[in-house]
């Protein structure tokens, strides 16, 4: 043994203490991911759902129920709907992880008049 005395195994303590932050960091940038691209989900669902809405409300349809359609078929949920003089405005939910629910909003309709 030519180490020093009482230092033998550092070298693995070292090595499992990295390893074991690796992992952790690991762990918080995926869950970090999965944030950010539920919430991107939600957001274009959204926007979908309000595009399909107005559309319907073009053509003499129901604007929600529209929307609601399209929202499912994206994987989310309508939380709430309105149309108002043309403008459709959505509000979907995604759950993400199991735990987080995530929404996004949006909102079509004819160009206003300037």
């Amino acid at each position: 043994m030519t180490g020093r005395r009482g230092e033998e195994g550092a070298g693995v303590v070292l090595v499992i203490g990295v390893v074991a932050l690796l992992v952790a960091l690991s762990v918080v940038c995926s869950g970090a991911a999965a944030l950010v691209a539920g919430h991107r989900r939600a957001q274009v669902a959204a926007e979908l759902a309000a595009l399909a809405g107005a559309g319907a409300d073009r053509s003499g349809l129901d604007p929600c129920a529209a929307a609601g359609r399209i929202a499912v078929a994206n994987g989310t949920g309508l939380a709430a709907c309105s149309d108002a003089s043309g403008v459709v405005e959505v509000v979907v939910e995604v759950e993400v992880m199991g735990t987080w629910m995530l929404s996004g909003r949006a909102r079509a309709g004819p160009a206003s008049e300037r």
